[in-house]
């Protein structure tokens, strides 16, 4: 029950991140470090989005039902 809306969430904040990044990249044009820590926290939320997905297929919560996919 708790899955879906944290994949959600993690999904939303990675977005946010991105376009956090994508300011700091414009507005300070490569002088700071603001861009590669948005680039870290990225990573780091995708690797949790990852690992919540792969959990949700392992415990059966999170099932594949693409009609392609047998």
């Amino acid at each position: 029950m708790w899955l879906k809306p944290t994949i959600i969430i993690l999904f939303v904040a990675i977005m946010i991140s991105l376009g956090y990044s994508v300011i700091c990249l414009l507005i300070d044009k490569g002088k700071s470090d603001r861009t590669r820590k948005a680039l870290g926290i990225r990573v780091t939320l995708a690797i949790l989005l990852i690992a919540c997905v792969s959990y949700g297929l392992w415990s059966g919560e999170l099932t594949l039902s693409a009609p392609w996919y047998r």
